[in-house]
């Protein structure tokens, strides 16, 4: 071997070995970063331009940050571009979101409202933990494990707090009762508490039943068969379903409940999405209204579930609707829970009436805009004149029998009633927005326990109520509380203002079986549907 060639195969090396170098050092030189630091930031292909930022700001941001909060802002802030009711739900809410949709949680039992800062007990659910040992309507609650709730401001959902918690754990709850000097200690555990959705059945004539379904929970089918089993029982023939105010909740929910009243074959609703590729729903023929004439009443706060029934129940001419257009939410949400315990309820696809209306109004101009549709309808005029309602030709349906029925943004009745603003004077908005028609049958049940404990019948209650000088005692009352008479809007809003309290005071003595009746008497979309189902 010649020298050459030896020094060749030693020097080689070494030139390779000042070439890598020169290559490490030029790559320092160029990388953003901290010059000099012992580490260099790759961002590697499959990592995420989010991912990667955030990991950049935590590894590399020239001050601490709280990467996690950023992360909690930041998907809210993402989901606000797809869609209104696509929305991030953080773990410490989750309990709370869930249980709206629940048939129970864990609480004490007792229906409460807040009054000059005390905590005063309206009602104490039947069974439950409160009754077990012995609190009752018009306790007022003071202390709560030790702390005392009153005088100091408290809110409702301070209020919740304290007394929800997990089944079988126990809360101390201190009260004061009416004619005793003492406050009285209550050791109670807290148990499963029934949520119902369905807030009351009866029959409003000698033939038509009456069904207020308030959402769509997870029990909601099971009490609306309750429901249709009492009212069969007293001969009912026509059933009117209320879901004014009802804002939805779970899809099948509403699906069982349209069951009940199409026939065989009758489709309920299909739904379709990018990934979820069309679905239809039809009806099995085992209803048990399949002949049962029906109206369902809806307002501008009747949405998702509630739209479904209705505009399965029009759509397959099955029924009437009466009222008002309702809110417009033709989306489907899936709920996926996330490795924190957080939850993603993500729109998957639309869903669509047997006609093919999808009936989700426009939320292109973002979510303030979307919700604030409903002021705009109003301002517009809509909830009072059915001609002031913009129907664009373009958008018209068929129903199985021919009739024209319209989509793009809610279902629309097919007996629009307006709002009636007859007797709806200054005086009376005065006493409604200082809450004093609730406050004073609160005070007058309260007040009047002794008379109506043993009351549980309508027919009592309304025959207390009509032997009582509630309007005079309210007048009376209203100007201690700072609004003074004015005889003749009083004159115009008497008969509200009086049915009202009536109505009221009756909830507080029987409840939901009170309170729904007598309002009856002023409900005018109610009172159109009884006509129309009489024709």
């Amino acid at each position: 071997m010649s020298y050459e060639n030896s020094r060749r195969q030693i020097l080689q090396p070494i030139l390779l070995a000042l070439i890598l170098i020169a290559g490490i050092f030029i790559g320092y030189a160029i990388l953003p970063g901290k010059l000099g630091s012992n580490k260099s930031l790759v961002i590697y292909p499959q990592t995420n331009k989010i991912d990667a930022i955030l990991n950049l700001i935590d590894e590399e941001y020239v001050d601490t940050v709280d990467t996690e909060r950023m992360q909690e802002e930041m998907i809210p802030e993402l989901l606000k571009k797809l869609d209104p009711h696509s929305v991030y739900i953080p773990s410490k809410d989750l309990k709370n979101v869930n249980e709206e949709l629940s048939s129970g949680f864990g609480g004490i039992g007792v229906q409460f409202s807040i009054q000059k800062d005390t905590v005063m007990v309206v009602a104490v659910v039947s069974g439950g933990p409160s009754e077990k040992v012995g609190i009752l309507p018009g306790d007022r609650i003071v202390t709560v494990n030790d702390s005392v709730i009153a005088g100091n401001g408290i809110k409702n959902s301070v209020v919740l707090k304290l007394l929800r918690g997990e089944m079988g754990t126990k809360v101390k709850v201190g009260v004061i009762r009416r004619n005793l000097t003492e406050p009285l200690n209550f050791d109670i555990t807290r148990g499963k508490i029934p949520m119902y959705s369905v807030d009351v059945s009866y029959m409003i004539n000698d033939d038509t039943g009456y069904i207020k379904v308030s959402r769509f929970a997870a029990n909601t089918y099971s009490e609306f068969l309750t429901a249709l089993a009492k009212l069969k029982a007293n001969s009912c023939k026509k059933l009117i379903i209320d879901f004014r105010g009802n804002s939805g909740g779970y899809l099948d929910v509403a699906i069982n409940l349209c069951n009940e009243f199409l026939h065989n074959k009758d489709m309920i609703v299909y739904t379709e999405g990018k990934a979820n590729p069309r679905q239809e729903v039809y009806a099995n023929g085992k209803g048990t209204c399949q002949d049962t004439e029906v109206a369902v009443l809806i307002d501008e706060f009747s949405a998702s579930a509630s739209e479904i029934f209705a505009g399965a129940i029009q759509d397959n001419d099955r029924g009437i609707v009466v009222g008002r257009r309702s809110f417009g939410k033709g989306l489907v949400q899936n709920q996926i829970p996330l490795p924190d315990g957080s939850a993603l309820r993500l729109t998957i696809s639309r869903y669509y009436t047997p006609a093919g209306r999808c009936i989700q109004k426009p939320y292109e101009n973002g979510t303030e805009d979307y919700y604030k549709d409903i002021m705009e309808r109003y301002q517009h005029g809509e909830f009072f004149n059915q001609d002031s309602i913009d129907i664009n030709d373009s958008i018209q349906y068929t129903t199985k029998k021919g009739r024209i029925v319209y989509g793009g943004g809610g279902i629309m009745p097919d007996y629009f009633v307006p709002r009636d603003t007859t007797g709806l004077t200054n005086y009376y908005y005065k006493v409604r927005e200082n809450g004093l028609i609730y406050r004073f049958a609160l005070e007058y049940a309260d007040n009047h326990r002794a008379e109506t404990k043993n009351i549980t019948k309508l027919e009592k209650v309304i025959e207390f109520l009509d032997n009582s000088r509630i309007l005079k005692e309210f007048t009376q009352y209203a100007v201690k509380e700072g609004v003074n008479m004015n005889k003749k809007e009083f004159a115009l809003s008497k008969n509200i203002i009086e049915v009202e309290l009536k109505a009221y005071i009756a909830r507080n003595i029987i409840d939901n079986e009170g309170f729904f009746p007598i309002l009856a008497e002023i409900d005018e979309v109610l009172q159109e549907a009884v006509i129309k189902l009489s024709e």
